[in-house]
C-alpha cells in the first residue's frame, strides 16, 4: 500500500482544487467557442448574404435589360432618321417612296413599343434597387450582430485562457513540491477516474458523493494514518481527517 504523511495527503486537495479549476475553465472555453448564438447568427448572416447577392443579381439583370432596350431604341431611331432623310429628299420612284413611308410608320410603332419596354424596365429597376438596398441593410445588421457576438466570445476566451495559464502555473509549482511517487499515484488516479483526491467527510466520499458502507468505513479506519486509501466507488484517493469525522 502506498504511503504518505497525513499532511502530504491533505495537500493533495489543493492540487485537486487546481485540477478542478483547470477542467472547469476548459469546459467554459469549449462552451464559449461553441456558443450556439454565434452559429445562429452565422446562419442569419449567410441567409442575408445570399438574399443580398440575389437582389444585386436581379438589379444587374434589369440594368442589362435597360441597356439592351436603349440599344434597340437607338438602332430603330437611327434607321428611322435615315429613312426619313431619304423620304424628305424625294429621291426614288413613287413606289420606293411609298414603301419607305410604310417602313417609317412601322419603325415609328416599333420605336414606341421599345420605349414602353425601356420605361417598364426602368420602373422595375427602381423597385429592384429598393429591394437590394433593404437586403444590404439586413446583411449589415446580421454582420454587425455576429461581430458583437464574436467579439464577446473572443474576450471571454482571452479571459479564460489567462485564468487557465495562471492556474496551470500554480499547478506546476504545487506539483513540484510533492514526492514523485505520490504525485504519480495522484495523476494516474486523476487520469483514470477524473478525480485524483477527495475528502472523506462524515463517512461520505466527496469523490463519489455517496455514503460509504459500514464495511468500507471499517476498513479505512483500520488503515494507518499514512496509508493512502481509495474511494471504493469513484476510485479517487480519500483524504482523511479527524476534524471531518472520518
Amino acid at each position: 500500500m502506498a504511503k504518505a504523511s497525513p499532511a502530504e495527503q491533505l495537500r493533495l486537495l489543493d492540487l485537486q482544487a487546481l485540477d478542478s479549476r483547470i477542467r472547469k475553465l476548459r469546459s467554459e472555453a469549449r462552451a464559449a467557442a461553441g456558443n450556439p448564438e454565434i452559429a445562429a447568427a452565422q446562419g442569419r448572416r449567410d441567409e442575408a448574404r445570399h438574399a443580398a447577392a440575389e437582389a444585386d443579381g436581379a438589379v444587374s439583370a434589369a440594368e442589362r435589360e435597360i441597356t439592351k432596350a436603349e440599344d434597340d431604341v437607338a438602332a430603330v431611331t437611327g434607321r428611322l432618321e435615315r429613312n426619313q432623310a431619304r423620304l424628305d429628299s424625294g429621291t426614288g420612284t413613287s413606289k420606293d417612296l411609298t414603301a419607305l413611308q410604310h417602313e417609317i410608320e412601322s419603325l415609328t410603332r416599333r420605336r414606341s413599343d421599345l420605349e414602353d419596354v425601356e420605361l417598364e424596365a426602368m420602373e422595375r429597376l427602381e423597385e429592384l434597387r429598393g429591394t437590394a438596398d433593404a437586403a444590404r441593410q439586413v446583411l449589415d445588421r446580421a454582420v454587425g450582430e455576429l461581430a458583437v457576438l464574436e467579439q464577446a466570445r473572443d474576450a471571454e476566451l482571452q479571459r479564460i485562457r489567462g485564468e487557465e495559464g495562471t492556474a496551470l502555473q500554480q499547478r506546476a509549482e504545487l506539483a513540484g513540491t510533492f514526492e514523485p511517487g505520490l504525485l504519480a499515484l495522484y495523476e494516474k488516479t486523476l487520469d483514470r477516474h477524473g478525480v485524483g483526491a477527495a475528502r472523506l467527510f462524515h463517512g461520505s466520499s466527496e469523490g463519489s458523493g455517496m455514503q460509504l458502507s459500514p464495511g468500507d468505513l471499517a476498513d479505512i479506519r483500520r488503515a494507518a494514518e499514512d496509508d493512502v486509501v481509495f474511494c471504493p466507488d469513484s476510485g479517487c484517493i480519500l483524504v482523511r481527517s479527524a476534524e471531518w469525522g472520518s
